[in-house]
Order: C-alpha cells, then sequence, then structure tokens
C-alpha cells in the first residue's frame, strides 16, 4: 500500500494530544498537596521545571530528527513521557515529582513535540501555517481528554492511579503514533520545490543563531507566551479572587483550552493567505487588548468566558505561526533543530509568565500590574512585527 502524507497527519494529531496533558498538571496539584502538605508554590514547581525541560530538551530533539529521522525520536519522547508519569505515581518527595513528572516527562514531551511538526511542514510546503496549525491543534485540546479522564481517575482510585493509568496510555499512543511519521523522500521534495516561485536558503542552526531575525522572532514568541502562560498559570485563581466559584472559574479554564486548539488552526490560515508579518501583527495587537482589559473581567463567568477565549486563541496562534515562519525564514532541510532552538522562547515565558503573576499578585494583591506588563509586552512584540521578517511572507 502506498504511503500517504495524511498518515503522517494522523500520527501527529495522535501524538500531540497525549503531549498536551502538560496542560491539565492543574488536576493533581490539590490532590499532592493535600497528601504531603507542600505548599502550592513548591508543587507548581514541578509544572514550571517540566515545560523547561520540554523546551530545553526540544533542542537536542531537533538536531537528532534532522539527522535520524522522525520515527525513532518521536519514540523515544513516548517512551520517556510514559516512563515519566509512571515513575511519578511513586512519588514521596519534592524531588521526585521534580525528576519524574517535570524532569523525565517534560523531556518526553521535548522530544517528540518537534518531529511532527518538522514532518509535517515537509509534507505541505505550501501550507505551512495551516498544517502547523492542525498538527499543534491537537496540543492545545490535549488537555480537554486528559484532565476530565485525570479527575475522573483521581477521584475513584486516587492521584497514583492517574500517573500509572495515564502514562501507560502515553507509552502506547505516542509510541503507535511515531510510526506514521516519516520524510518525503527526494522525488517528492523535488516536485514540491518546483511549484514554488521562490526558494528559501537552507540555513542550519549556527548561521540561524547570528541573524537578528532569529532573535527577533525569539522575542516575539517569548513575550506572545508569556501573556497566554501567566493566563493559564493563574485563571482558576483570578476568578475566584472575582467572586466566582471554583466550579465556574474550571470552567473558564476550559474555555480558553478550547480556543487555544482553535487558534492554532485559524491563525495558521489566516498567515498562509494574508502573510505571517500581518498575521503576527493582528495577533499580538488583540492580545495585548485584551490583557488590558481583563483585569476587569472576572465577576461573572461570561465575562470571563470572553476574555480567556480571545486570550487562549492568540496565544494558540504563536504554535502555527512561529513554525511557519521559522521555516519561512530558514528553509525546511534543518527545521527540527531550528524550531527546537526557537522553541526555547517558550521555556523563558514558562518561567516568567506563571512566576511574574504570583510575585506581582503577593506583592500588591492584585493582577493588574502583572497583566499589564503582559499587555506591554505584547504590544512590543506586535511593533517587532512590522520589521521584515521573511522574503516570501512580508
Amino acid at each position: 500500500m502506498k504511503f500517504s502524507k495524511w498518515y503522517v497527519l494522523v500520527g501527529a494529531l495522535i501524538i500531540q494530544m497525549c503531549l498536551g496533558v502538560v496542560y491539565a498538571w492543574s488536576v493533581f496539584l490539590s490532590p499532592l498537596m493535600k497528601e504531603f502538605g507542600w505548599a502550592k508554590t513548591e508543587a507548581s514547581v514541578a509544572f514550571t521545571i517540566a515545560l523547561v525541560s520540554f523546551a530545553g530538551f526540544m533542542i537536542f530533539a531537533g538536531r537528532l530528527q534532522d539527522k535520524l529521522g522522525p520515527r525513532l525520536i518521536a519514540t523515544i519522547g513516548g517512551v520517556l513521557l510514559g516512563l515519566g508519569f509512571i515513575l511519578a505515581r511513586f512519588t514521596t518527595s519534592l524531588w521526585m515529582l521534580y525528576i519524574t513528572y517535570g524532569v523525565i516527562a517534560g523531556a518526553g514531551i521535548g522530544f517528540a513535540y518537534v518531529c511532527p511538526i518538522a514532518t509535517l511542514v515537509k509534507w505541505f510546503p505550501q501550507n505551512k501555517g495551516l498544517i502547523s496549525g492542525i498538527a499543534v491543534a491537537g496540543f492545545g485540546a490535549g488537555s480537554l481528554v486528559f484532565a476530565p479522564l485525570a479527575t475522573s481517575i483521581i477521584e475513584s482510585t486516587g492521584w497514583r492511579s492517574a500517573f500509572w493509568i495515564l502514562g501507560l496510555i502515553f507509552l502506547v499512543a505516542v509510541v503507535l503514533g511515531a510510526q506514521l511519521l516519516r520524510n518525503p523522500d527526494a522525488a517528492y521534495t523535488k516536485k514540491k520545490e518546483a511549484l514554488k516561485t521562490k526558494k528559501t536558503e537552507e540555513i542550519g542552526w549556527q548561521e540561524m543563531l547570528k541573524r537578528p531575525v532569529f532573535w527577533k522572532l525569539w522575542v516575539m514568541f517569548m513575550f506572545g507566551a508569556t501573556a497566554g502562560l501567566m493566563v493559564i498559570g493563574h485563571l482558576a485563581v483570578f476568578g475566584r479572587e472575582g467572586g466566582l466559584t471554583p466550579e465556574v472559574a474550571a470552567a473558564a479554564v476550559g474555555v480558553l483550552a478550547i480556543f487555544n486548539g482553535l487558534g492554532r488552526i485559524i491563525w495558521g490560515l489566516v498567515s498562509d493567505i494574508f502573510g505571517r508579518v500581518n498575521a503576527m501583527t493582528i495577533m499580538f495587537g488583540v492580545q495585548a487588548l485584551m490583557m488590558f482589559l481583563l483585569i476587569k473581567m472576572n465577576t461573572s463567568f461570561w465575562m470571563l468566558a470572553f476574555a480567556v477565549a480571545f486570550v487562549g486563541f492568540n496565544f494558540g496562534g504563536n504554535f502555527a505561526l512561529f513554525p511557519s515562519a521559522t521555516a519561512d525564514n530558514f528553509g525546511m532541510k534543518n527545521m527540527g533543530a531550528n524550531y527546537g532552538f526557537m522553541f526555547t522562547s517558550y521555556g523563558f515565558a514558562g518561567i516568567l509568565g506563571p512566576m511574574l503573576g504570583a510575585k506581582v499578585f503577593d506583592a500588591t494583591q492584585s493582577y493588574f500590574l502583572a497583566f499589564a506588563i503582559a499587555g506591554g509586552l505584547c504590544v512590543i512584540a506586535a511593533i517587532l512585527s512590522r520589521f521584515r521578517l521573511a522574503k516570501k511572507h512580508s
């Protein structure tokens, strides 16, 4: 049977949906705090470590997948993710949680995440924004599947069983999805290149790091992700501060997750049609506006849902626009390594966003200044986007 590029897309969606479990971390937070008496900040560090590990290991995974192919590296990612969750069930101390969930599971996400994206842009070079968005939409929607599943298991048999069962699921599903990943052969690539009016220069990561356009994109990605991760990390608490019940505040988290997934697809499509630069300018501009308005929108579910829908929608757009912008500027041959370095900006945002929100709230008992700072960063990102970022999409 002839291999089809659509098999790659199926494999990518399976993998990305499993990796999206990282955004379901909050369901484990209360049970762990209750059993061990940990402070919220102590337990939350595990989530930050997972994000940093995710971003850091993507560099190595990207370079390896460029050399060894996506199937092997994504398989390694599935094994690490599953193993991290399975080992987390034996947690008896903060350091065990940090190492198992934070480092090992985070590394698994990093190894598996880059492979579907780098592979799909080679199969769909004329629709890089849309195809990247579809692929990573699974990541954004993963928490919608695994947060309720984990919650149900925790309520029935405890958090240790939840880690164990989810670990087994990821071990099987990600490894199976990885077997559907394959780079196109030389003939297919040559045929697609012939359809393009301009050929992008193929640049390795060493040269990429010397170019100002890389650092412009890197800063923009970090500023946009900082705003989104700040809201994700504090949304439930922010809702309760406005007088909403925990159940209503949690429902707003679900709204954000839905629009996070939609934003990845729609912003990717918009960028293919109207250009990467124009899409980025609008996306960051709208995100800035919502961050400035957000502080007044936590007194009712519908107001908060409206605000976080926009925040999630624009946050999700980052994960469609920046892979495609990386390919636009630096080519597809070294996409794995190049996007791995680009994605380190997300690791910095994973520290800056949640921690800035927490520090400002502790100091002022309000999220106003934190959201205003994040909005200001998005304004800067919108301004930077008007600089010439790519030959084709400018």
